[in-house]
């Protein structure tokens, strides 16, 4: 079986897993204890990528609402940081290690997405050095055990690239009991006041559930998020699976944790599903 091995271990998260497991489950506690929103029917989440004690206390709100469902599969859509392409590139077989163990990749799953459109190929390498999908993992071993997975980098995140990848999704996981996330952060190194309204941009898009208006404004502003193309993906074909509701779970920026807020990074946790209710 190809292991692709952890590229951040040790540095944007803790590299033992007893040490790792602490502190996403400090996580998800703490945001189980904050939380006042739930979906019947989860389809979706936005999560964020960047290290673990800056992003993990507001990807946390949307992982802890896992523990109340069950997925065959969970769909991993992420911004290419370090190589460039045209396309999708899939990490067919295999497994994704971390200190917490293997994530499984669903053959069967990957295969499907490639036979259905042409722009998701068999491209392994650019998963390597990449963060945005690693991000995600430990947060899916702990709240979804045994889960496997389909990991997908977007390279040139373009509009068409969005669409005809949703399309897929939404064509092929309707088959399955499938779980989309889409790894982004939002804006970067501006001052708090400045991310905020940068960021407010997208959160009144996620909350509109307006995916061709995201769109839109990732073109006039690229810099409002460094994964766009995935959001719109996932939530493209988030509608096409029938999720009827977007809710906006938490923001929060980097400043939040250094102290700094001269120059931060903005973050995102959101879910889409078929029916939003809220309640403790």
């Amino acid at each position: 079986m190809t292991i692709r091995p952890a590229a951040v271990a040790g540095t944007w998260y803790p590299g033992s897993a007893g040490a790792l497991g602490r502190a996403v489950d400090a996580y998800l506690s703490r945001a189980r204890s904050e939380s006042y929103h739930r979906l019947d029917d989860l389809v979706a989440l936005i999560a964020p990528h960047a290290g673990l004690m800056y992003s993990g206390p507001i990807a946390a709100f949307g992982y802890h609402l896992l523990r109340a469902h069950s997925f065959e599969v969970v769909v991993l859509i992420g911004p290419s940081h370090f190589v460039g392409f045209d396309g999708v590139s899939i990490f067919p077989g295999g497994a994704f290690r971390t200190p917490l163990g293997d994530v499984r990749i669903d053959e069967a799953c990957a295969a499907a997405i490639m036979a259905t459109t042409p722009i998701v190929r068999d491209l392994p390498g650019p998963h390597a050095r990449e963060h945005s999908l690693e991000m995600q993992l430990p947060f899916l071993q702990r709240v979804l055990p045994g889960v496997m997975m389909v990991p997908l980098l977007m390279g040139i995140q373009s509009r068409d690239t969005a669409r005809a990848l949703g399309d897929a999704l939404g064509e092929v996981l309707r088959r399955r009991r499938a779980l989309l996330v889409a790894s982004t952060d939002l804006s970067h190194y501006h001052d708090a006041t400045t991310a905020a309204r940068l960021d407010g941009v997208v959160i009144d898009h996620v909350n509109r559930f307006d995916f061709d208006r995201l769109q839109d404004a990732l073109e006039r502003q690229p810099d409002h998020a460094c994964g766009g193309g995935p959001m719109v993906a996932v939530m493209r074909a988030a509608r096409a699976l029938g999720a009827q509701d977007a809710v906006v779970l938490k923001y929060g920026d980097s400043g939040d944790v250094s102290g700094d807020k001269s120059a931060v990074v903005g973050y995102l946790a959101a879910a889409m599903g078929r029916a939003a209710l809220q309640g403790h």
